[in-house]
């Protein structure tokens, strides 16, 4: 009891390596990292972009374009958000690098 599912299998990337019941295997519970097979940085270098490139090399999370809408004789202008020939950012670096969203760490501040 107490243990999900994912990590009683060993699915979870900071799983513990103890496998047995006692003072010994709650201590290594509590370790920090206990990687089984391959080693698991703690640290995040690189993300996906969220901003797009348009037409022109301009770099945005929107683009819109500007439209002329004739009503009743009169012109108004409206803004037409733009969804075509955007290309993805890409992978962005991190700088500073940041803590994985699953490293079993509690920070604070002393």
């Amino acid at each position: 009891m107490g243990v999900s599912g994912s990590k009683a299998r060993g699915l979870w990337p900071f799983a513990s390596a103890a496998g047995g019941g006692g003072p010994e295997a709650a201590v290594a519970e509590q370790a920090l990292v206990r990687p089984r097979g391959r080693v698991v940085p703690p640290f995040v270098f690189t993300r996906r972009g969220s901003m797009f490139y348009d037409e022109d090399g301009d770099l945005a999370h929107e683009f819109y374009e500007e439209t002329i809408v004739t009503k009743n004789g009169q012109k108004r202008a409206k803004l037409r958000r733009v969804h075509k020939n955007l290309i993805p950012q890409g992978i962005v670096k991190l700088d500073p690098p940041r803590i994985h969203v699953d490293f079993p760490v509690i920070l604070y501040e002393v």
